[in-house]
């Protein structure tokens, strides 16, 4: 099982301007291809006059599941540079869709997949990624007198936290590697002088950090 990968951060476009033609590159997380779908949809209802709206996406940790489109472009000028560009990036569950505004000077086969790939990677640039890791998920509990400075240590340590909850005592949820548990619990139990309670269930693809 893949233990972390890439995906893009937030829903976003970034434009780009060769030769005249106008290539807006749309970027979405997509963890389905219904998803993926939904997005292209969403794009092409957005620009009905285009020229174009190609596509590619990639679902899944493995990345085993991509689709690329070049709708109405030269075969392989345009969906798989694009499907290229994300896989090359190690970029997975994104939906890229480009729009291109055709500008009146041909670009020829190799001109479309420079341009069309290169949306793609201008797009993650500027729009930024997010790493995701297969992580346990724990959940620690400690008194209220303890808990702020717990939750600031475990920040600072590196650890992802999902969330903080302050009822009757404070939970705090976050994400460790299941190799890195043995030494976490020993971590805690020296910064609580074992008052923290910890509980671990089951794994997840965690947020834990942005590129």
């Amino acid at each position: 099982m893949v233990d972390r990968y890439l995906t893009v951060a937030r829903a976003g476009v970034h434009e780009s301007e060769i030769k005249r033609s106008r290539f807006l590159c749309a970027l979405a997380p997509a963890d389905s291809e219904q998803t993926a779908q939904d997005v292209v949809q969403a794009v092409r209802k957005e620009h009905p006059g285009a020229t174009h709206n190609c596509f590619a996406y990639v679902i899944g940790p493995d990345g085993r599941l991509h689709r690329a489109s070049d709708d109405g472009e030269p075969g392989g000028t345009a969906g798989t540079p694009m499907l290229q560009a994300l896989l090359g990036r190690e970029v997975r569950d994104t939906v890229a869709v480009v729009t291109r505004y055709y500008g009146g000077v041909q670009l020829g086969a190799g001109g479309l997949a420079r341009a069309y790939g290169g949306a793609v990677t201008a797009a993650l640039d500027a729009i930024g990624t997010i790493e995701r890791r297969r992580l346990a998920l724990v959940t620690v509990t400690v008194d209220h007198q303890r808990a702020g400075r717990l939750e600031n240590e475990l920040r600072a340590a590196g650890h992802t936290v999902r969330g903080v909850d302050y009822g009757a005592a404070v939970t705090i949820d976050l994400g460790v590697p299941d190799a890195e548990l043995p030494a976490f619990r020993s971590w805690l139990a020296d910064a609580t002088s074992g008052a923290a309670a910890i509980t671990v269930g089951g794994s997840a693809y965690v947020d834990v950090r942005r590129g």
